[in-house]
């Protein structure tokens, strides 16, 4: 019984995974505007952020909208196909759980902020422009 369940599960992920996918790209919204010299405060304030990761994740891709949102230029990794990306996420974070945003600090130390609310919620503070 175990058998045909998890391949029940596994046909379901392959025929959702196209669908939630193709759903990302026709719903991300467009990125803010800011001048030049903004943006390049702003890339260069993600240069110190990274992104680990599932593509199909729906959390993910909730924080990934957000991310373009923002036009923010953070590298995602994947933490489920790329075995050493999971071993730096499962070092780092101290588990294999995504979305998680590492964060680089001035110290030189990385905080590791995982859910994707929280996530959500420390770009807008960092990266939202003032009203």
């Amino acid at each position: 019984m175990r058998i045909i369940i998890r391949y029940f599960f596994r046909t379901l992920r392959l025929i959702l995974t196209p669908v939630m996918l193709i759903s990302e790209k026709l719903s991300t919204p467009k990125s803010i505007t800011r001048t030049p010299d903004a943006q390049a405060k702003v890339d260069s304030a993600c240069e110190d952020l990274a992104l680990y990761q599932f593509t199909a994740c729906p959390f993910c891709i909730k924080v990934r909208k957000e991310i373009a949102r923002l036009g923010l230029n953070i590298e995602t990794r994947d933490a489920q196909h790329d075995g050493e990306r999971r071993s730096e996420l499962e070092a780092g974070g101290g588990h294999v759980k995504v979305p998680c945003l590492r964060i680089r600090q001035d110290d030189g130390k990385d905080q590791w902020l995982y859910e994707s609310d929280d996530i959500r919620l420390w770009l807008q503070r960092q990266f939202e422009p003032a009203a």
